[in-house]
């Protein structure tokens, strides 16, 4: 695995399989919430900068991406050669921000953009609440179509704990 692309919904610990990864990797992670938000207080680049830096990731030979981005999506799969989809319950997702949230309040994370303070957003978590029956169906066919791809699907933290600890 040279070229990993990491999915899946908010809460479910993207950000951080993607650094425990480039720790056993080497790889370099690249997290799309820090090409996304410009520095400052949750202000997002337009399209047209926010494809022409995504573009510039890929391109490279080697990286971690951690993220969704329904509309690069596709985009990024063509160019991985692995992808991991984090489909956990919303439950686990939700309470997993919350924690987060509390954890982090007025302080930006290190995967976010700097600036970007962490604080209870009712729309992310209306965005959490909803992400398996908006998306999960999608990702499923997505990850069905990929030829020549490895895809792991992990349903759980232990699953992830077991996907790691495999790794040499």
């Amino acid at each position: 695995m040279e070229r990993i692309l990491i999915i899946g919904c908010g809460g479910a610990g993207k950000s951080t399989l993607a650094r425990k990864l480039g720790e056993k990797t080497g790889l370099p992670v690249v997290h799309l919430d820090q090409i996304w938000w410009s520095p400052g207080n949750w202000k997002h680049l337009g399209r047209e900068e926010f494809d022409r830096r995504l573009s510039l990731q890929v391109e490279k030979p080697r990286w971690i991406l951690d993220g969704n981005f329904n509309r690069t999506l596709e985009f990024r799969m063509e160019r991985c050669d692995a992808v991991i989809y984090l489909d956990f319950s919303r439950m686990v997702c939700l309470r997993s921000w919350i924690g987060r949230v509390i954890k982090n309040w007025g302080r930006a994370r290190a995967d976010m953009a700097e600036g970007c303070n962490e604080w209870f957003d009712p729309e992310m978590a209306r965005w959490i609440w909803r992400f398996n029956r908006n998306n999960r169906k999608r990702y499923y066919e997505l990850l069905g179509g990929l030829e020549g791809k490895q895809v792991y699907i992990l349903r759980n933290r232990r699953e992830v704990k077991r996907f790691l600890d495999k790794l040499t």
